[in-house]
């Protein structure tokens, strides 16, 4: 099946890295040259903090850190770009891996000075479980970091994937002289002190211009790094990438834009354009004439004058108009969807056309749940839209009792949001929430109160992890009856599990065969 022009120009990407990796200021990178914000490093300040435009919460701004998921739309030399703005702090939440399956390709953001960190593993492990091809950008070579080679290794060894150099950095730190492009023999002139980039045609690594540019010793430790990257290493599989076997590695300096540019040529030139979906009954292709998507992200209260609650549909083939009847396929029923949105954070533009790989956000009358599916009429839905098993656990004591309607609302729209998930105990009336990072603790209780006037206690449970779990419902049965007081619903009436210890576990697995405990929802 031919695609259809306007799908293939599309690309649907994350950013995955460590908060202190320079995502906030590539991002910013990234819309400057889509020309959606006015100048470089261009933020938003407030209290003399400074906050990027995607960071829209107030408990964001306050603190200075990503706290939520968010789209950014932006054109870049004849593509149109939809990126998902994850974040990136050590208590990323859940909503941060679902995102990872609303897209095509990601970018992995390393510091050139700390190397690859804990926090890129763990979303790296994602990508890797849904073979998502990624594209690496080595941040801060202005600054005296790891040697080239190390980094490579790293990201070999660590992230498990193969890496290919297409750049490489001639010097470092103060005296970081620029970067040579292996493919087509170009030389991209830093200068720090003007800021002036100039891309300069060598004739191979040998040029002697490189020398009067550089300087011999620089030069010299490139030739030797270029030796070993184009002699010791395979070439570039395109197939391999697109796999997630293999990723292409470039170098450069955010702050300074230097090799942004040619970061999003990367993505432009490599990544792919929207890739088929399954679903519970067939293969779905980007060009399909017929409209469906998925929601991945709903998110209440972006205007809290206005107490909104917003949808974020990632479109999954064909083309979609404003104003077009769609089937929600959970409900049964056809819904209009009015005014779709494209993003830039909290700031949103109605428009009246969209296609696969786009993501746009609809107005949400509390119809939608994450991984919804959204058809012409066909009965299919998406795979793939996990529940991720909480790492922290606290039982929610309101305390004032008049406000139990507002703290039920509240914990429902959070809930709905994937930004915590809600259980039940069999044996307590008081909920349970998990999280997958303790930040999502101080976020839970700062939403309750502002949004909803629910103030709370948050009472840690000490645990070793929940489960869900599988298998024939009279064992299921028997398990809950015999571990009714760690055993638990979720929100869709499923059971969960939660054990206090590791021995606990395995003491289950082991006395339970026909059972499985699984670590996410889809089994």
């Amino acid at each position: 099946m031919s695609i259809n022009p306007e799908i293939a120009k599309r690309r649907t990407f994350a950013i995955v890295s460590h908060p202190d990796a320079g995502k906030t200021t590539i991002t910013e990178k990234f819309l400057w040259f889509g020309k959606v914000i006015r100048e470089a490093g261009h933020v938003r300040a407030k209290a003399n903090r400074s906050y990027t435009v995607s960071d829209w919460m107030k408990i964001e701004q306050d603190r200075g850190i990503s706290v939520s998921s968010s789209v950014l739309n932006f054109p870049f030399e004849g593509c149109w770009f939809n990126l998902v703005d994850t974040p990136g702090h050590q208590d990323f939440c859940e909503d941060t891996y679902r995102a990872l399956t609303a897209v095509d390709s990601a970018l992995v953001l390393i510091d050139s000075v700390n190397g690859v960190e804990k926090q890129t593993i763990k979303l790296m492990d994602v990508c890797r479980m849904r073979h998502t091809p990624i594209i690496t950008f080595i941040n801060k070579m202005d600054l005296d970091g790891r040697s080239v080679l190390d980094l490579i290794d790293q990201i070999e060894s660590v992230l498990k994937i193969k890496a290919i150099p297409f750049t490489l950095p001639i010097g470092v730190g103060k005296l970081f002289k620029g970067v040579y492009c292996i493919a087509d023999n170009t030389f991209n002139v830093y200068n720090a002190q003007s800021g002036h980039q100039e891309i300069l045609q060598m004739s191979g690594p040998d040029d002697p211009k490189l020398v009067e540019l550089c300087g011999e010793n620089w030069v010299n430790q490139f030739r030797e790094e270029y030796d070993v990257v184009t002699g010791g290493m395979d070439p570039f599989n395109h197939e391999l990438f697109l796999k997630g076997e293999m990723c292409p590695v470039f170098f450069g300096s955010a702050v300074t834009g230097f090799g942004v540019r040619q970061l999003l040529n990367a993505f432009a030139d490599l990544a792919p354009a929207p890739m088929p979906r399954e679903t519970d009954k067939r293969t779905v292709d980007p060009s399909e004439s017929d409209f469906s998507g998925f929601v991945f992200k709903i998110q209440a209260n972006m205007d809290p004058k206005h107490r909104d609650r917003t949808a974020f549909i990632r479109i999954c083939s064909g083309q979609f108009q404003r104003g077009d009847k769609v089937y929600h396929v959970r409900s049964e029923r056809d819904v209009r969807l009015a005014a779709p949105t494209a993003f830039l954070a909290k700031d949103k533009e109605v428009i009246d056309t969209a296609w696969a790989g786009d993501i746009v956000g609809i107005n949400d009358p509390g119809l939608f749940h994450i991984g919804d599916t959204l058809t012409k009429g066909e009965k299919m839905s998406f795979s793939g839209i996990p529940d991720f098993a909480p790492e922290y656990f606290a039982r929610v004591t309101l305390l004032n009792p008049l406000k139990s309607k507002q703290l039920a609302k509240g914990l429902k729209e959070l809930t709905e949001e994937g930004a915590t998930q809600l259980y039940q105990p069999f044996k307590s009336a008081i909920p349970v929430i998990g999280v997958v990072g303790e930040l999502q603790f101080d976020v839970l209780k700062f939403r309750l109160m502002s949004e909803y006037g629910a103030d709370v206690s948050l009472d840690r449970i000490p645990s070793f992890g929940v489960r869900w779990i599988v298998g024939d419902p009279a064992e299921v049965e028997k398990f809950v009856n015999d571990n009714g007081g760690d055993c638990m619903r979720d929100k869709e009436e499923r059971f969960v599990c939660l054990f206090p210890n590791e021995y606990r576990l395995t003491l289950a697995v082991k006395n339970y065969p026909e059972l499985k405990f699984v670590e996410t929802s889809l089994g």
